[in-house]
């Protein structure tokens, strides 16, 4: 006799209710109701009642291992894996409201990859290797009855990466695959060095995701893939830190401590977080070699950047200059324009509008604003442009003259209210003139050039008063703002500068006043703010202009002020010695040779990054600092002799010093080089260090120590083909690589390049530690995994460069979205496989099945590989996930639910067969396809199925694999599109029900299906047995006629309003009045007469309506088919309905006593309703179809049969007894 079990897996969460996940909207779920909960549930063991409880069904299993062995026991034991994140099988359901996870729409074709030296396809490599990398395994499972360890009930992917992770390690599997990978193609990946003195945040592990990402997949597609990791080591992030700790605020600081000994604690936070950075990173699952790391302070690469400066020294493009540069004064350096372009924030400071007194007429003042009133005891002119109008006006109250723009004059002396202008003066009774002035005289700014004013400071007055202290011109003065007249302070701002260099006040590389020390403190040449920093004396300043009568104007705004990246203190401008890099020379270079490379997204490249380049001004790279590479120049007092020098060996040819094993500061600065005239000083070196900027664009060369060693494996990697960093990075690495490469190379030293966008907390503000507005990194791994967290950012608009708001509702989102529907189908398949292999029968990946539903998802497959090895050849990583979405959505909730019966099925040997071997082709090719994005959950797919595979794909890592390449045979556009036809019909069903309230559990009689092109019908009917089980009806009618609906025309505003305007409506009515006939022949004409108005199709709306009259079915439509559901119930089917409850019913009492898919019990019922239990035994063959073996009323149970389970419960609110019993042998 034979036994009864059932149709359904335990483990697998899929059933009739289960939804697409992209399809079916939240609110069309709710018709879903949970089945009745039991009232009395009794499990037994050995004929004995124990507790049940739902929860202990998954918290007392043991702990699974991973990755697993081919058990010997018949079948899997259930086992569950920690608390961390429990969900259950049940909740497999799609969330189709995630965030970046879009799927709504098919995979589609993309265009073809641009002409790049892109990602190419290589054939799969074939492993068959006796070694290192191969591990030894039983023979295929169907051969040798091997069966394979299945998943735990309960999923805790955390636990299961971290023993992923104890496995790579163990068996050393990123270096394995770099051996395995040796004589292949190279592909050339450079990665940009972070500061280790900081833990790692969500913008390194997304800047990781990505690079791990692409590098990943050039390995899969045969290439050979050198992946080291990099550290900055030197520079203002480093000596801040110590700075602070240390409490040092000025040079003087330093030198008391000695370079020598501020360097060595400089040293010894480099690596502070190392051990944190590696943890971190890997944990991520991202293959990176620490091993071999390159640093910056590492003698090999600092030597490389003094040849990468020398070459520029000997193609001239090196210069020494005095010039105003952005400078941070908490640091006491100067800045390059790109660093302090980089940190813009607004702040609230006093702008004064201040008279200078001319000189000619002390009653007639020249009125200047500004923002910084502690330049003002540095001014040396005022600035006008020479074409704007300028105005002497007289002051009605003050009785003075006052000269100003025209243009400012409005804002300058703004009208008062009235019933200010008609308040009676205090003093002589008399209205207040409306107008505060009288304009006296109009000039050109021209005519201004040459006047001459009192310095409204006397400290350099006596030293300039020859050249200074007069008005001058400049075409960058405007009237947007101020007064039309500026006041030049040339030691503290560009403009000013350069203002005085055109009018002789300065000369060029001279010094000039200049009463601020290298802390932003006055000097004794200011004697009354001496000591004082510069932005402290404002106030007093401001006050002193006060009290002579000076102070025309003061008023607090709110302007955008640079601040310094590092310290995040303000900046000011400063004139400073300093060593420059001429880019201006070769700009356009830059720019031809960027235009060759390949930029994601393509608007970073096109506006932001060349919009830079077209303004990119000469490089400061000196700084006046300690930690940094030292900059190899030496030279005369006179400076008539200059040396730079490009090795350690020609500085030991040269200095006569041997053994140098170091060349940080406090080895090489009393170093000296001989003169080469008699009697003359040695040459000393400069006191500056390099930017760390010009060292990190160093990084092609510095990191083989090029040219010194490694010149054909430099070759072999020069140009990179992939580089990948954050926005910002386009006025930092992207950009000192670019300005390198071209000086030294004439090449852009990248071929492509990922930009990504910044990681903000949810509520749209930075991320931040004190204001606690973000999850932790490690709090989001350790609660859904490292792959989620990697998938759910990479799908994210943070991908294409612009700005994501972090939710941690993503991240869970990908668990319940992807991980948990494909895992929760691998662990069906596995289940069915093993009861197959048990049973005698065979797995294997010989794929050729005849079954549609085989075909459809296997072409679905190949389309899935297409997209993405196309999408990733784009490097259009953002699009990438939601394939995979799309997939496995259609694999777990369409073709596992839609095949189960199938891989069950003992009957039908060849079919169960066809339909395993194609799960377990779906679950090889998914785990490799998705290796690169999702590397822990390609493993934890291929180590459980590895025992079935072939002996050559049986390795240690699936990640020493390629991705598969795409069959041909297997592709089938016509079944996909037909699936994809049917898939959307059924969820207008869905919908439909949700709205009659009939949920997908109760049979409908009739679905009505009507399209008007007779290849969409086509389709359908190829597909129609799978609609009518999927919308559980009887019957499914399809017509492309009339029968059914009507067709209608209106009017398409959009276009008929711009045509017609004022005849929209009459030419509306006899769109809407043409007669059925009349819309026929307009649709097959696609043109025609209305209302004497000659129309065409772009001017028409097409409507399909269900035909009045037709009260029995309820219709719903996309735009592209119409369905209609018939309303009516009968007694029929409710039978069937109430069959389908009962199976539920046994299924789910299967489960909570833990029986597996081999385990055989009788099944007896008993219905308090003799009407349930004749509906019951009315739906025989339909509830045999589904449960096997002995199921009957309760009288039928013998007396003596061993109970294993029994449960009261309901079906349409009345009571059933279940009873299982152990059959006898």
């Amino acid at each position: 006799m034979r036994r009864c079990t059932t149709q359904l897996s335990r483990g697998y969460g899929f059933g009739v209710f289960a939804c697409t996940a992209a399809r079916l909207k939240k609110k069309n779920e709710k018709s879903s109701k949970p089945y009745p909960t039991a009232t009395r549930t009794v499990i037994y063991s050995h004929g004995k009642p124990v507790n049940y409880s739902a929860a202990s069904t998954v918290a007392t299993a043991p702990s699974a291992s991973f990755p697993p062995t081919p058990p010997s026991a018949s079948h899997p034991s259930s086992t569950a894996l920690g608390s961390t994140l429990r969900t259950d099988v049940s909740q497999a359901t799609p969330n189709a409201n995630s965030q970046n996870l879009d799927s709504s729409s098919r995979p589609s074709p993309r265009p073809s990859s641009p002409n790049f030296p892109l990602l190419p396809s290589h054939p799969r490599l074939s492993f068959h290797m006796t070694g290192e990398g191969k591990q030894q395994q039983d023979p295929p499972a169907g051969q040798q009855g091997v069966t394979v360890k299945n998943y735990p009930d309960v999923f805790n992917f955390p636990e299961m990466e971290e023993q992923v992770l104890a496995m790579w390690h163990e068996k050393d599997c990123f270096r394995t695959s770099m051996k395995l990978s040796e004589g292949r193609e190279p592909f050339s990946f450079y990665d940009g060095p972070p500061f280790a003195t900081g833990l790692p945040h969500y913008g390194h592990i997304l800047a990781g995701t990505i690079k791990d990402m692409v590098t990943r997949f050039a390995y899969q597609t045969n290439h050979h893939v050198i992946r080291r990791f990099g550290w900055d080591c030197h520079g203002l992030p480093v000596e801040y830190e110590i700075d602070k700790a240390l409490g040092i605020k000025t040079s003087h600081d330093v030198a008391k401590l000695g370079i020598d000994k501020y360097n060595d604690e400089c040293k010894k936070i480099v690596t502070r977080y190392v051990d944190e950075w590696r943890t971190t990173v890997e944990r991520v699952g991202r293959w990176i070699d620490f091993d071999n790391d390159y640093k910056t302070m590492h003698l090999t690469y600092m030597e490389s950047v003094w040849w990468v400066f020398s070459q520029l020294w000997e193609k001239k493009l090196v210069y020494r200059g005095f010039r105003v540069m952005p400078y941070s004064t908490a640091c006491t350096t100067p800045l390059s324009n790109f660093e302090a372009n980089s940190n813009y924030k607004e702040v609230r400071d006093i702008a004064v509008t201040v008279a200078f007194q001319s000189r000619a007429d002390p009653n007639t003042y020249f009125l200047a604003w500004t923002t910084t009133p502690w330049t003002l005891p540095s001014n040396l002119s005022l600035c006008v442009h020479p074409e704007l109008d300028y105005v002497k006006v007289l002051d009605t109250k003050s009785k003075r003259h006052y000269w100003l723009a025209e243009d400012r004059l409005a804002e300058v002396y703004p009208k008062k209210d009235k019933k200010a202008s008609k308040a009676k003066d205090a003093d002589n009774g008399e209205e207040a003139n409306a107008t505060p002035y009288t304009v006296v005289e109009k000039l050109k700014g021209a005519q201004l050039v040459g006047m001459k004013y009192v310095p409204i400071f006397p400290y350099f007055e006596s030293s300039m008063s020859s050249t200074a202290f007069r008005v001058i011109p400049g075409t960058y003065v405007t009237t947007d703002a101020g007064t039309g007249i500026v006041h030049q302070a040339p030691a503290f701002g560009e403009d000013d500068y350069q203002a005085c260099l055109d009018a002789g006040i300065v000369e060029k590389g001279g010094k000039f006043v200049c009463p601020v020390d290298e802390n932003g403190m006055f000097t004794s040449e200011v004697a009354d703010f001496a000591g004082k920093y510069v932005k402290d004396a404002d106030p007093e300043i401001i006050k002193v202009l006060e009290t002579r009568g000076q102070l025309f104007h003061k008023a607090s705004i709110v302007h955008s002020y640079p601040f310094c990246w590092r310290s995040d203190t303000p900046l000011i401008y400063k004139a400073v010695e300093s060593w420059f890099v001429n880019v201006e020379s070769f700009r356009d270079r830059l720019i031809e040779c960027n235009e060759k490379a390949y930029w994601v997204p393509d608007f970073v490249k096109t506006r932001r990054f060349s919009n830079w380049l077209a303004e990119a001004r000469d490089w400061n790279v000196s700084r006046n600092r300690y930690w940094g590479t030292p900059m190899p120049v030496w030279h005369s007092e006179d400076w008539e002799e200059v040396v730079c020098i490009s090795s350690i060996k020609q500085l030991e040819e040269l200095s006569g010093v041997t053994g140098i094993e170091d060349i940080h500061r406090q080895f090489v600065d009393n170093i000296t080089i001989p003169s080469k005239r008699p009697g003359m000083p040695p040459l000393k070196r400069v006191p500056m260090v390099f930017d760390c900027w010009f060292e990190s664009g160093s990084m092609p060369y510095a990191q083989e120590h090029f040219p010194f060693e490694n010149q054909d494996k430099f070759k072999d990697l020069f140009p990179a083909d992939f580089v990948s960093e954050g926005l910002d990075q386009t006025r930092g690495w992207f950009y000192t690589l670019l300005v390198l490469g071209v000086a030294l190379f004439d090449v852009c030293p990248f071929r492509n390049v990922a930009v990504s966008g910044l990681v903000l907390a949810e509520d749209g503000k930075k991320m931040s530690k004190r204001l606690k507005n973000y999850p932790e990194p490690k709090v989001v791994i350790d609660t859904y995994g490292a792959d989620a967290l990697r998938m759910y950012m990479i799908s994210s608009p943070v991908v294409r460069a612009e700005p994501l708001r972090f939710r941690e509702a993503g991240v869970k989102g990908v668990v319940k979205d992807i991980l948990l529907p494909l895992f929760n189908a691998a662990k069906f398949f596995i289940s069915n496989a093993n009861y197959c292999i048990e049973s005698g029968g065979q797995v294997s990946l010989q794929v050729r099945s005849t079954n549609e539903m085989d075909r459809w998802i296997l072409a679905s497959c190949q389309s899935l590989l297409r997209y993405v090895k196309q999408e990733m050849k784009l490097y259009h990583l953002y699009n990438v996930v939601p394939g995979i979405l799309r997939f496995v959505g259609d694999l777990s909730n369409w073709y596992v639910r839609m095949n189960r019966r199938r891989m069950k099925n003992a009957t039908d040997s060849e079919d169960r067969a066809q339909a395993l071997s194609t799960m377990l082709y779906l679950l090889f090719s998914v785990s490799r396809i998705v290796g690169h994005i999702a590397p822990f959950v390609a493993e934890m797919l291929y180590q459980q199925i590895k025992p079935l595979l072939p002996a050559n794909e049986q390795v240690d890592s699936v990640h020493y694999l390629m991705i598969p390449d795409e069959d041909a045979s297997l592709d089938d556009p016509e079944l996909e599109r037909a699936m994809s036809r049917m898939m959307n019909i059924v969820d207008l069903v869905r919908v439909l029900r949700d709205q009659m309230v009939i949920p997908i559990k109760r049979p409908v009689r009739q679905v009505v299906i009507v399209h008007p092109d007779q290849q969409y019908i086509d389709d359908v009917r190829k597909v129609a047995d799978y609609i009518k089980d999927e919308v559980n009806a009887f019957e499914i009618v399809m017509s492309s006629g009339e029968d059914y609906v009507e067709t209608k025309l209106d009017a398409n505003f959009e276009v008929l309003g711009k045509k017609y305007r004022k005849e929209m409506p009459a030419i509306r009515k006899g769109i809407q009045a043409m007669t059925q006939e009349e819309v026929a022949k307009f649709l097959h004409d696609k043109k025609g007469v209305v209302v004497g108005k000659e129309l065409t199709i772009e001017d028409v709306k097409v409507l399909r309506q269900v035909k009045d009259g037709i009260t029995d079915y309820q219709s719903h439509s996309d735009s592209d088919v119409v369905v209609l559901v018939d309303k009516r119930q009968d007694q029929e089917l409710i039978d069937s309905w109430r069959a389908r409850e009962f199976v539920n019913r046994v299924q789910q009492l299967r489960k909570k006593a833990k029986l597996v898919v081999t385990d055989e019990v009788d099944v007896y019922f008993e219905a308090e309703e003799a009407d349930l239990t004749a509906s019951i035994l009315n739906s025989k063959n339909q509830i045999n179809q589904t449960l096997r073996g002995v199921w009957a009323t309760m009288d039928q149970k013998p007396s003596d049969a061993e109970l294993v389970a029994e449960e009261d419960n309901s079906i349409s609110g009345v009571t059933v007894r279940l009873v299982f019993t152990k059959p006898k042998a």
